[in-house]
């Protein structure tokens, strides 16, 4: 009987299984986003949303937790240092998960997996706030209307 064999093997024994799970954590720790089959990106939060809320509390202890599971020094610092100070408020919910269609080779679906606190574009940081210009065919590029028609008639009142 499977009573309560919830976990996803991703078709890998188990040695692979962690060490594939540890490699993409660690990617999407240092790259804050990271594209992957859907299978993968929901067994991957599994495994960093427990990681992240250990970096809240930044011990020795938590340290060498965390980095007994992602083996890389770089990223265990850039966990507890930027990550960790940017979800400290935040209760849980650490990732979001977009799907993305599908991979033309082999019909898999794509997501990508990204840090939610990390989504300029979401959270209407810098790069929101920069201004749009739109691109037309009508009058003098980048001036509005209003202004490329009122510059005329100053001219012709000279």
């Amino acid at each position: 009987m499977r009573h309560g064999k919830k976990f996803n093997h991703l078709g890998r024994k188990t040695a692979h299984r962690n060490a594939m799970l540890s490699n993409m954590a660690t990617s999407l720790i240092l790259h804050k986003r990271i594209q992957t089959t859907v299978a993968k990106a929901k067994a991957l939060r599994k495994v960093v949303e427990p990681l992240l809320t250990k970096a809240k509390s930044d011990t020795t202890h938590s340290r060498r937790v965390v980095f007994s599971y992602l083996q890389d020094k770089e990223a265990v610092k850039i966990l507890f240092d930027e990550v960790a100070t940017k979800i400290a408020s935040r209760p849980g919910g650490y990732t979001r998960i977009i799907k993305t269609g599908t991979r033309q080779g082999d019909n898999a679906e794509m997501a990508i997996i990204e840090l939610v606190d990390y989504n300029v574009l979401l959270l209407g940081g810098d790069a929101a706030e920069k201004k749009k210009t739109r691109r037309s065919r009508r009058s003098g590029g980048s001036k509005p209307a209003t202004e490329a028609t009122e510059a005329p008639k100053e001219e012709s009142a000279e």
